[in-house]
């Protein structure tokens, strides 16, 4: 399947927990005021690649705790989003997802997406609430949200590193 991408961090200690395979994906309709990655708006911006060759990407490094699904806003693509999603649990990955959605407001067709994301971090970046002490996210009304055990409860569960 294509995927149309702004680039690929092989490496990333920044874009969630552990060693992150970052999948920046392109287009973004919100482009949010001091969005950190404006070059990720256009829909036709980055280029086109197989997620075949981001799941090889996956396969080769032994290192790797993860994936992050960033961007844009992976929600746009969210067939190619939630192959890349499935193949990392497939190889024992976490999936960190980065969304401007709230968890409350995601589209329905997420469901297939959420069953194979750990943690995602919610909402549209604000530059009013800009932390740079915050961990994983720029501004304070974004959450870093425990998917399984939200979904399981019906309810917002913070994610932990406690005792991971």
């Amino acid at each position: 399947m294509l995927i149309r991408i702004a680039g690929l961090v092989p490496e990333s200690f920044v874009d969630g927990d552990g060693i992150r395979l970052a999948v920046f994906m392109q287009g973004c309709l919100r482009r949010c005021e001091g969005c950190h990655n404006p070059d990720t708006h256009a829909l036709d911006g980055g280029r086109l690649v197989d997620t075949a060759e981001i799941v090889a990407a996956m396969k080769r490094n032994p290192l790797l705790n993860g994936i992050t699904l960033t961007g844009g806003e992976p929600l746009l693509q969210i067939d190619a989003a939630e192959e890349l999603a499935r193949a990392a649990k497939n190889f024992g990955l976490s999936v960190w997802l980065y969304t401007g959605y709230e968890f409350e407001d995601l589209p329905p067709n997420a469901d297939a997406l959420l069953a194979n994301v750990d943690v995602m971090v919610d909402g549209a970046f604000v530059v009013a609430l800009r932390d740079l002490n915050l961990q994983f996210r720029g501004s304070s009304n974004q959450r870093i949200i425990d998917v399984k055990k939200s979904r399981a409860q019906k309810k917002i569960v913070p994610w932990s590193d406690i005792g991971r």
